[in-house]
């Protein structure tokens, strides 16, 4: 089948279609530069003095902390409370204190990684987020490095960059854990 026959079969599905040509682009481009790897883009933040990676797919957006945050009477002291996100509710997390490092101090800096998760928003309150990391999937390695804020069971590993180890942080393993579902006392 020609290229464009199946993008024209996409057309009434457009996040296949958006899917479909992310990969044709990513496949010219990698075409395009002779011994090319694949290549990993994730977002860098920063929390605790420690620096993480998450996979790009796994943010759906970065923002700057509500003002208004309304306190959820019974919830645990990590969760900040419920924000009004452009009409939805959006619970906002203060992700140092969920993994018990210490309260994250808003800034100038601080932001907010809204999760992609189809059945559980979050909005996580990070120190700072440093923007898109690209990697080249040759340097992952399945072993993180150690971190001194405790999230071991979230880390999916790491990917290297001379002496630098980039953990990288998994928010899907966060969200579905049993620990963050209960967010009552």
């Amino acid at each position: 089948m020609e290229p464009a026959a199946s993008l024209r079969s996409l057309r009434d599905h457009p996040f296949e279609l958006l899917l479909e040509l992310e990969r044709r682009a990513k496949a010219a481009a990698l075409g395009a530069q002779p011994g090319a790897t694949q290549q990993w883009t994730g977002v860098a933040f920063r929390m605790g003095g420690e620096t993480f990676l998450i996979a790009r797919d796994e943010a759906r957006e970065i923002m700057g902390v509500p003002t208004v945050v309304t306190r959820v009477p019974g919830a645990r002291s990590w969760i900040r409370g419920l924000a009004n996100i452009r009409g939805q509710l959006l619970p906002i997390i203060d992700l140092k204190r969920y993994l018990g490092s210490g309260e994250t101090q808003d800034g100038r800096n601080t932001r907010v990684i809204v999760v992609n998760h189809r059945e559980v928003p979050a909005g996580l309150v990070v120190d700072e987020v440093l923007g898109f990391r690209r990697f080249s999937e040759q340097d992952f390695h399945r072993e993180p490095p150690p971190t001194l804020i405790r999230c071991d069971s979230y880390l999916t590993g790491s990917f290297r960059r001379g002496s630098e180890g980039w953990p990288v942080f998994s928010l899907k393993r966060l969200v579905e854990s049993p620990a963050f579902l209960q967010g009552s006392n």
